[in-house]
């Protein structure tokens, strides 16, 4: 029986999604709740390895199991066995086809950076934060450059694993809301530090040091060495995850506080 889940957390804490040998990933704390109310180990696989210090808003995973329980069992009560910063928001049966990672149609990520000469405090990681004044405008005609499908190798970090560097990014959207920036992509699939290297160019435009059309330069350069060092993991979430509709799950969670 294969069920998936939908799921939340907070990336501080953790070193990222993906088991580690010290058992400090979310893979490893959901694979061990998980195993508890299955009566026996079980593997996790989720749509989206998040680095460390990057949130979940909303991330799905899948699981196999020899044993039936009530769905209600996969949601409180794996939750009971979840250490703070990580819940189950809901659980289904599907079809033994479906593949969180590899069913995945498109992702989505946000990066909530705060605009404002004072570094945050109440919210210290789990926001980004830049001191110098960003000019939005500037920062949303450096996107468009890199809408549509491209070879994001000059924002693709020296470790990343993914057979090809191209990608078709859909979406890339700069909204101020007061001090704070949100900052929206979605793409058919993301490389390693990805968007991190993306608000780090994002930044430099929008605080003048660069002109919007140098995003595109650095796109086609196809040169890491060029473009910005990589942001903080901080104010990263992934937010969305689309499946065919067949498959009838959510892209989002309606609970998350930067809506």
């Amino acid at each position: 029986m294969r069920i998936v889940v939908g799921l939340e957390y907070r990336g501080v804490g953790f070193c990222g999604w993906q088991s580690q040998p010290q058992g400090c990933g979310v893979q490893d704390a959901l694979e061990a709740a998980v195993s508890v109310i299955a009566g026996e180990k079980t593997a996790v696989t989720a749509a989206g390895r998040t680095d460390t210090g990057v949130h979940a808003a909303y991330q799905v995973a899948h699981f196999d199991v020899g044993v039936e329980r009530p769905l209600t069992a996969w949601v409180r009560g794996v939750n009971s066995h979840l250490p703070p910063g990580v819940a189950v928001l809901w659980a289904r049966e599907i079809d033994a086809s479906f593949h969180a990672r590899f069913a995945a149609t498109q992702r989505g990520y946000r990066y909530v950076l705060l605009n404002h000469p004072v570094r945050p405090g109440l919210h210290e990681g789990l926001i980004g934060w830049h001191h110098r004044p960003l000019d939005a405008d500037a920062m949303n005609r450096a996107a468009a450059h890199l809408i549509g499908q491209h070879d994001f190798s000059a924002f693709r970090a020296a470790e990343c694993q993914a057979k090809s560097p191209v990608k078709e990014l859909r979406r890339a959207h700069i909204e101020r809301r007061g001090d704070y920036l949100l900052c929206d992509f979605q793409a058919d699939g993301f490389l390693h530090h990805m968007v991190r290297n993306l608000m780090g160019c994002l930044v430099q435009v929008g605080a003048g040091s660069q002109p919007a059309e140098w995003m595109g330069e650095i796109l086609v350069s196809r040169d890491r060495t060029r473009a910005a060092p990589t942001f903080d993991a901080a104010g990263l979430y992934l937010t969305h995850i689309r499946y065919p509709a067949h498959f009838a799950l959510p892209e989002s969670s309606d609970r998350w506080l930067f809506a």
